[in-house]
């Protein structure tokens, strides 16, 4: 099997015709359909046939699918780690929910690169729900944010920090300094941060066990811009306690009081469950949980930027 054939192999699966992967790749369909029939003369498998709803898999098949993005994966790093080796430096790649990114995570790298002059970390924010895949694909070294919905045997997965989200408003809002109902929440304009759109973590719970409608929910860039329309009385968000403590305290935001506006959940982090010598990735998991590694996600000052290569995946926040 060639990395060529494994890409052709992988498009397929991923669009669902032999056509549609040519056109990803930018080749044609005959080369296309040129490596699948060396890869199933070499298999003895016939991989997938065409039937009128699509592909169908076989077993096999479907089991090349997995192995050829994990393969695939592996060459991707190799070639970074061996780039990077060439020059004496170590590439760390996190992946990390919006919420941490844009709050916990610059004190937590900018600390944890200071303990090694030869790493340089790569901030990527995806879903959570993606953070298995990535790591079995070898896109991501360490993702950081809330858990997986079910345990996988292939991760690992480490509690980070406990963190609780609350429900702040500016000192104008008809409803500040009360203990509103679940009926009076649900009923407000919601400016909110890239966190709302993902399928699990803290805020996207929240909105969930309100049952806040989508028209009652603004998405902006990121959560602090959402925080600054709170604070001129455009509706309520959603925030990190610790990141609003200090504007609380200044009178700018209000948060409101009651067990319907606010929730606790935990950040983990998540590796692959390897052997052998010990990772970057496996020793920022543990660091992450320390009582230094804490107070510099709730205190950082930011990533020195010679030290720090965003990703193309990362969301761009003010």
């Amino acid at each position: 099997m060639t990395p060529t054939q494994l890409r052709a192999y992988s498009a397929v699966v991923r669009c669902g015709s032999v056509k549609q992967a040519a056109a990803q790749l930018e080749v044609s369909e005959s080369a296309v359909s040129l490596h699948i029939g060396q890869l199933r003369r070499e298999l003895g498998d016939q991989l997938f046939s065409r039937t009128a709803k699509g592909l169908t898999f076989t077993p096999g098949g479907l089991r090349l699918a997995s192995r050829a993005t994990e393969l695939l994966g592996l060459q991707d790093i190799t070639v970074l780690e061996v780039s990077a080796a060439g020059q004496g430096r170590r590439l760390l790649r996190v992946g990390a929910s919006s919420l941490f990114a844009e709050h916990a995570a610059p004190g937590l790298i900018e600390l944890f690169a200071s303990r090694a002059a030869d790493l340089d970390v790569e901030l990527s924010v995806r879903n959570p729900g993606s953070f298995v895949e990535a790591l079995i694909e070898r896109s991501i070294d360490i993702a950081i944010g809330p858990p997986p919905a079910l345990p996988d045997p292939a991760v690992r997965c480490r509690p980070v920090m406990y963190y609780k989200v609350v429900v702040v408003a500016g000192p104008e809002h008809p409803l500040a300094g009360t203990q509103p109902s679940p009926r009076q929440l649900r009923d407000q304009t919601w400016l909110l941060g890239p966190s709302a759109a993902a399928d699990r973590g803290a805020i996207p719970t929240l909105l969930r066990r309100l049952g806040v409608p989508d028209d009652r929910q603004q998405i902006f860039q990121s959560h602090a811009a959402a925080i600054e329309e709170a604070k001129r009385g455009r509706g309520v968000a959603a925030a990190l306690s610790f990141t609003v403590a200090p504007e609380i305290r200044k009178g700018h935001l209000v948060s409101f009081c009651g067990p319907h506006a606010a929730l606790e959940e935990v950040w983990h982090a998540l590796t692959l469950a390897e052997t052998g010598k010990p990772s970057a990735a496996a020793e920022l998991g543990r660091f992450a949980s320390t009582p230094r590694a804490i107070q510099a996600m709730m205190r950082g000052t930011g990533v020195n930027v010679a030290r720090f290569k965003p990703s193309i995946h990362v969301t761009l926040w003010s």
